[in-house]
């Protein structure tokens, strides 16, 4: 088989592996599509940089790619929940199984030294093949398709942990920031838990006109000279002096002041997008207004569960926000593009003929 490796100087890597075998409570899967995400572009593909406090590179030299799904070909001793020719998603961290958040299904939060995540620590999904655990699999839903699961495994994850945390739904208005990969994933998650409208803002006239025509924004705004200015635009769009609740998915310091100027009195605002820094105005931007603000990091393999059979429920297809597909032996154009311009997610569908 072929796996994808990260030199970490902007390139992309294809190197021959032999094809693993599953030891107890594991299985291989057949990988049917796997996402580049954006921590992969800023913590990998251009330097091999640490991540989340830890010292030294996270990466740790092993097939990249932590947004897979596809078939299990093959099941190890002991594995009880799923078999040959089960359609799985992986969930991208298997971590110790034995502390609290790992029990609570968070295994992103799992502080063991056990803790490995696919793509960084241990072989991910850029591959014909991924060693997985039966414990960080997924049930992936007849109705979608292996793309559709790949970008569940964390961007549509993401994007519904913070949406869960703020409590969308029909009661009141979504404001989106931030129109990459996670903000057109919670434009249509909002969508689906019954958001009454939509706004999103992004400064690149490139991803506006790709949201807009996804069908599920009610506008697309570029945004103003200052955060003041960007709410009463979208205020207007919403015909309301703000949104119930806003998300940042584009982790920039002016888009979270936009996400807290356009939340209305007693709103809710998730933060998800990574790096950068957070500054307030205190008194008339939060205490005044009343706001709740909430920090997300990703989601708990339970809540992933949940999202992949309500978006099978709600008939929407997160791979409609795909606007590239390579075959694997094209990784090196894809992650280009992925740290570029591309205009929505790109992923890699090992099972494409290349060029």
């Amino acid at each position: 088989m072929r796996g994808v490796y990260l030199p970490g100087d902007s390139t992309a890597v294809l190197r021959e592996l032999p094809i693993p075998a599953p030891g107890a409570g594991q299985v291989l899967i057949e990988v049917g599509a796997s996402g580049i995400c954006g921590s992969d572009i800023g913590y990998i593909y251009h330097e091999h940089k640490g991540h989340r406090g830890v010292e030294g590179p996270a990466y740790r030299g092993v097939v990249a790619g932590h947004e897979p799904a596809g078939r299990i070909v093959a099941a190890g001793p002991g594995c009880r929940r799923f078999g040959i020719g089960d359609r799985v998603i992986v969930y991208h961290i298997a971590g110790c199984g034995l502390c609290d958040n790992c029990r609570r299904g968070y295994f992103i939060s799992c502080g063991a030294a056990q803790r490995q995540a696919y793509g960084w620590q241990r072989d991910g999904g850029h591959a014909n093949y991924l060693l997985a655990e039966e414990s960080t699999c997924v049930a992936l839903p007849d109705e979608l398709s292996f793309v559709d699961g790949a970008l569940i495994a964390c961007g549509f994850g993401t994007a519904y942990e913070g949406l869960r945390r703020i409590a969308v739904s029909g009661d009141g208005d979504l404001l989106v920031v931030g129109l990459g990969p996670v903000g057109l994933a919670a434009g249509m998650i909002g969508k689906g838990m019954g958001a009454r409208r939509v706004v999103g803002v992004e400064p690149s006239a490139q991803r506006r006109e790709w949201a807009a025509g996804l069908g599920v924004f009610d506008a697309t705004l570029e945004p103003g000279p200052d955060a003041e200015s960007t709410a009463k635009l979208a205020a207007d769009a919403l015909r309301a002096p703000g949104a119930a609740t806003t998300i940042d998915c584009s982790g920039s310091r002016a888009g979270r002041a936009t996400a807290i100027a356009g939340a209305a009195e007693w709103g809710r605002v998730s933060l998800v997008g990574e790096g950068g820094t957070l500054e307030t105005e205190v008194s008339d931007a939060l205490l005044h207004k009343q706001l709740t603000l909430y920090a997300s990091w990703v989601t708990s393999l339970t809540a992933m569960a949940e999202l992949a059979t309500n978006l099978a429920r709600w008939g929407l297809r997160p791979e409609s926000v795909v606007s590239d597909r390579f075959a694997l032996a094209e990784a090196d154009k894809a992650y280009a593009l992925a740290a570029g311009a591309s205009d929505g997610k790109v992923v890699l569908v090992p099972g494409e003929p290349g060029p």
